[in-house]
């Protein structure tokens, strides 16, 4: 099972890779994949995580993406610039990318019928364009709810502590709110984990909180600033997080709430065992 965790996460940096060279090659010089990371005004590129199985019969398609730029965070509408084809362009992807590798940020239900199509995300950014495939692949099949060779599984957040409990990658709104552009809106949200410790993990699951929690701005017309990004959890009142946040201008807001455990950030590129949910909060 590890060896095919294994070659699940070199496939997905080949397919990101191959969907630079195919896109730069008709378009003259640009930034190659391998390249030193720039601090601006480099690429930005959709990652195909993998598909799985949902409850109905259908399937599911994890997608996150690489902001080549070490700290220049890039808000990109839907649109011309940030589109999904056929049947966009607007699929539920980020319109704010924030620098480096985000795993999972966002998924994709296609019919039980869709077999051996695809659709394309395209992103044009800092002058560059970059498209990926998004397909059922057989050998990109995940088990984004359960780790099976190490038995580890996602943590777990509740929006209220007797809420439904969401795992794993997003499906749907997990929360709606309305707040002023003049008052921050408090986000609080209830964390748990299995307290797995993967092996040779730091940290998490050894003396600390077994979970840790981040918010990010997913999609919006203007600045979002949280009163903490990463806030602490409160393990002694059932692992209660809150914060807040001040948007910069009206309009219709997702907030990503990510929750990770002792595998780290993307579980280590292995899709497993991380949580995101999708937050979304009207500013008037």
């Amino acid at each position: 099972m590890q060896d095919k965790k294994s070659r699940i996460a070199a496939l997905v940096a080949v397919a990101a890779v191959a969907g630079w060279v195919m896109v730069a090659a008709g378009q003259g010089p640009s930034q190659l994949p391998l390249e030193p990371v720039k601090e601006r005004g480099a690429s930005v590129t959709g990652a195909l995580e993998g598909w799985y199985k949902t409850p109905d019969g259908g399937f599911s398609i994890l997608v996150g993406y690489f902001n080549r730029n070490r700290s220049e965070a890039l808000d990109i509408p839907v649109g011309p610039n940030n589109r999904i084809e056929p049947g966009g362009p607007d699929m539920g992807q980020p319109t704010y990318f924030l620098p480096r590798r985000q795993w999972g940020v966002f998924s994709i239900d296609v019919p039980k019928d869709f077999g051996s199509k695809r659709l394309t995300w395209t992103i044009v950014a800092n002058g560059e364009t970059t498209s990926i495939p998004l397909s059922l692949n057989p050998q990109y099949e995940i088990e984004p709810y359960k780790d099976a060779g190490m038995g580890n599984t996602p943590p777990v957040l509740k929006f209220s502590p007797t809420g439904p409990a969401l795992t794993g990658p997003p499906r749907g709104i997990a929360q709606t709110l309305t707040t002023t552009v003049s008052e921050p809106a408090t986000l609080t949200v209830w964390a748990s984990d299995d307290a797995h410790v993967e092996p040779g993990s730091q940290g998490r699951g050894r003396g600390g909180p077994p979970v840790s929690v981040s918010l990010a701005k997913h999609r919006g017309p203007g600045s979002v600033t949280f009163g903490a990004v990463r806030p602490a959890v409160d393990m002694k009142d059932s692992g209660r997080v809150s914060t807040t946040a001040k948007f910069g201008a009206p309009g219709e807001y997702i907030v990503r709430v990510q929750a990770n455990d002792s595998s780290g950030e993307g579980g280590s590129g292995f899709q497993c065992c991380w949580t995101n949910a999708h937050v979304k909060v009207t500013v008037k």
